[in-house]
């Protein structure tokens, strides 16, 4: 299996034991009720944070592209603020603590900026199969032909 494969699974099991294990901790210092009020005004502050730099990413995206300027960062932050938004709507604290971390300007424009220039910008090399140029060189295969009479 690939390493990132592992390192999902490994999540999908870890994130859910430690959720769990917080919210009881959290409840267990303040209360049952108090502890569910703090995971749904979570998601209702999510919401709102999400609906505010949503639209003005969008604008960004949209200016960009009237001025003719890949809008690479206003995509990746677009899709990080999905994530932030899925987080929040997730109930616990972990996970809260990840989709707001998504939704700081701030560390969302870092977080972007990493992925574009080690991840995204690092796949498209000459050579590899976004390349383009080289792709249709692979894809010859050189032998012969000979038609029969029949």
């Amino acid at each position: 299996m690939k390493t990132i494969q592992k390192t999902l699974i490994a999540l999908i099991l870890i994130i859910p034991f430690l959720e769990i294990f917080l919210l009881l901790e959290v409840g267990s210092i303040i209360g049952a009720i108090p502890t569910i009020l703090l995971v749904v005004s979570t998601a209702v502050v999510g919401a709102n944070l999400v609906r505010q730099q949503g639209f003005a990413t969008w604008q960004r995206l949209n200016n960009n592209l009237a001025q003719g300027i890949i809008p690479a960062y206003e995509l990746t932050e677009g899709v990080l603020i999905l994530a932030g938004g899925l987080l929040l709507i997730t109930p616990g604290f972990f996970t809260d603590m990840l989709g707001f971390i998504c939704l700081v300007p701030k560390l969302r424009h870092t977080i972007a900026q990493y992925v574009l220039e080690h991840h995204l910008f690092s796949v498209i090399q000459p050579g590899s199969p976004f390349s383009g140029a080289r792709q249709a060189e692979r894809d010859v295969l050189e032998g012969e032909f000979k038609k029969d009479g029949s």
